[in-house]
């Protein structure tokens, strides 16, 4: 008998968007899966890794020792060390330069989901598979007093109030909670959010509201008892992270639409959508400056977006595998990302900035074609900041927006140097990644009768390829 879970021997397994392009994933006849690899027409049990370009900038530190999937990353200010929650059951606490801090810290094996730091940082609260959450003495490294109770699923997300009076945790379950940390006891009735799963919520930095976001699509913002004061809607799937402005005036979300959105909170007006991830948004954060916002996607990637410009900077910070938690140091220096390679990955922040592939030209000369092409295209991914105008000119809207939006005559310039003809360029109100557009255009080459707009359509600033 074969398990209803279990796909049949010899099958393909279509997950494409959790491959490397040009990757499939099959089952064997003997039940374990391999890879098909036509960028190096190989096979492997392995699942492939991203070829990484030339003069890719490496992390300072990869910290190892966890065994499973890391969920999620707080850094303590005091010290900077780093927290990491992971399936395997553990919380470990880190120095920057890789040193474990004590043992791990681990209750009943179970998995951990999330995790948040008490303003004070003095307690950690986590949230588990298993529906529970539990405090921990940071000094300690152990549980104070028992697990909460109360969810009915997995715990994936949790905040503290900044007077660390409360504490909400969102769950599978569909509802959010609130916690006195003191006791350990729910202070009111749970909130059906209407969410379906809870994936994120946070609390704004002044404590009078709070956040959250799930399969529904929706962004809630609730009053702190609980009142529900806007539905912000504009996603086109689940919510998956969010994080506020130090001022409380707007939230920042990420998507399974592969999108980062600002809004107001308290209009729920969408002001801009950050687009170049290729894959789910797992993970949001500020720098302490707000100067940057800091992403983590399921496209293996950790990306740095200029918020005065809204536009990414610098080169994507790559990982062999999907990153799902990322977080700043609160001095501003380090991003700290992590995800299903089991491994903690510290990057200069200062060095990121400082790295664009202007800075490797010399490697990228003796890069293969297609290598080097990927690079360039890669830096016309953009952003879309709405503009008043239904259909805005490109001089209304880079003026509206402020944004540098990629002319024909660059894009044609950028193409010539790859010895690729140029045909001509499709322009309207919304941005995708260039490489997006690759893709695309290739489906249009190989299926043309269906039309051209199918492709196409409320796409950006496009250089179409013979």
């Amino acid at each position: 008998m074969v398990s209803g879970k279990r796909p049949l021997p010899g099958v393909r397994l279509d997950h494409p968007q959790q491959l490397v392009p040009g990757c499939e994933w099959h089952i064997s006849p003997l039940g374990r899966s391999y890879f098909v690899n036509h960028n190096t027409r190989t096979t492997s049990w392995k699942k492939p890794t991203p070829e990484r370009p030339p003069g890719s900038l490496t992390p300072e530190r990869v910290i190892e020792g966890h065994s499973e999937v890391i969920w999620s990353l707080a850094c303590l200010g005091t010290s900077c060390n780093i927290l990491s929650a992971s399936k395997d059951g553990s919380i470990r606490q880190w120095k920057r330069d890789g040193v474990s801090v004590g043992r791990p810290w681990t209750s009943d094996r179970e998995e951990v989901a999330s995790i948040a730091i008490s303003p004070d940082e003095s307690m950690v609260a986590s949230g588990s598979g298993d529906g529970r959450l539990r405090l921990w003495n940071i000094k300690k490294g152990s549980v104070i007093g028992d697990p909460w109770e109360g969810h009915g699923g997995p715990v994936r997300c949790i905040d503290w109030t900044p007077n660390a009076q409360e504490i909400a945790s969102g769950s599978y379950d569909g509802t959010i909670r609130r916690w006195n940390p003191t006791t350990g006891r729910q202070i009111a009735p749970p909130i059906e959010a209407g969410h379906g799963k809870v994936y994120a919520l946070r609390y704004s930095p002044q404590g009078d509201r709070f956040a959250s976001g799930g399969e529904d699509m929706v962004i809630c913002v609730w009053s702190k008892d609980g009142e529900l004061l806007k539905e912000i809607k504009g996603h086109e799937r689940n919510v998956t992270s969010l994080c506020w402005s130090k001022d409380g005036a707007h939230v920042f979300s990420g998507s399974n639409d592969d999108t980062i959105r600002k809004w107001g909170s308290i209009d729920g007006e969408e002001l801009v959508v950050f687009q170049g991830h290729t894959n789910l948004v797992y993970s949001l954060c500020l720098s302490p400056d707000e100067n940057h916002l800091v992403s983590a996607s399921c496209d293996y990637t950790v990306r740095i977006w200029d918020l005065k410009m809204n536009q990414p900077v610098g080169d994507p910070l790559l990982h062999d595998d999907e990153v799902l938690a990322v977080t700043i140091s609160p001095d501003g220096k380090y991003i700290v990302s992590g995800g299903l390679d089991t491994k903690i990955y510290v990057w200069s922040l200062e060095a990121a900035l400082k790295h664009t592939d202007h800075d490797h030209s010399a490697d990228e000369s003796n890069a293969k074609p297609d290598v080097k092409l990927k690079f360039d295209l890669e830096m016309l991914s953009c952003t879309l900041v709405r503009s008043p105008s239904s259909s805005p000119s490109r001089r209304n809207l880079a003026k509206t927006s402020g944004i540098l939006i990629p002319t024909a005559r660059l894009i044609s310039q950028l193409l010539q140097a790859h010895h690729l003809p140029f045909v001509g360029t499709i322009f309207s109100t919304r941005y995708v990644s260039a490489l997006d557009l690759q893709m695309r255009h290739n489906q249009y080459r190989s299926n043309p009768d269906v039309g051209i707009s199918t492709y196409f359509q409320e796409e950006a600033l496009y250089p179409l390829l013979k």
